[in-house]
């Protein structure tokens, strides 16, 4: 149990410091929660694209890794750094925080429109395969197998309950995400989460 535990956590760690950030597919599906104008097929094909991208990245970084032991011991010392620089970006964000800004102005989409805005929004987005396929993956492939599964999953299950949180808690979080303070508080938590995480790929390596 506490085997499979450690990397689902980090994995859903991990995932959400990565999918939590200001920008524009974030800003799509929470404007399209306070329209309630398709938001649980939004943020369905968020969350199912990330778990596609999280899957391809997991498996095949994965087996590429293990494969190669010199590769694995790079890669934890390249995730350690990957993860002390992000959460030290976070720890800026706190002391400069930005806030999303959201359109309620236009009128609802169409079922096409959507779709195709929320493909367009996630899938020409560079970020969001470095995010899943490399820096996921790359980390994800350190784990035996078996444990791969589990952070693969955790990493999933945190992009599901993201989009789906600010899809269905629209109304109350978009007020939230408009004052500052929100923002310190989350991009600290992230902070601390990155370096918690980082600490421990550093543990692996050197033993």
């Amino acid at each position: 149990m506490f085997g499979i535990a450690a990397p689902f956590f980090q994995g859903m760690g991990i995932g959400a410091g990565l999918i939590i950030a200001i920008g524009a597919q974030n800003a799509y599906v929470l404007t399209q929660g306070l329209r309630r104008n398709n938001q649980y097929l939004i943020a369905s094909l968020c969350s199912f694209i990330d778990a596609v991208l999280i899957t391809v990245g997991v498996a095949g970084m994965g087996v590429l890794i293990t494969s190669i032991p010199l590769l694995l011991h790079f890669t934890m010392w390249g995730g350690a750094l990957f993860l002390f620089v992000y959460g030290l970006k976070a720890f800026k964000s706190a002391l400069n925080p930005d806030v999303l800004t959201v359109e309620q102005n236009r009128g609802p989409d169409t079922l096409i429109k959507a779709v195709l805005t929320t493909l367009a929004v996630s899938l020409l987005n560079p970020h969001i395969y470095l995010d899943t396929v490399i820096l996921l993956g790359s980390i994800g492939g350190q784990y035996p197998a078996d444990s791969r599964i589990w952070f693969g999953a955790g990493a999933v299950v945190s992009s599901f309950l993201w989009f789906f949180s600010l899809s269905l808690g629209a109304q109350w979080l978009a007020p939230l995400f408009k004052r500052p303070i929100a923002w310190r508080i989350l991009d600290s938590f992230i902070g601390v989460i990155m370096w918690a995480i980082a600490l421990s790929l550093v543990m692996k390596a050197v033993s």
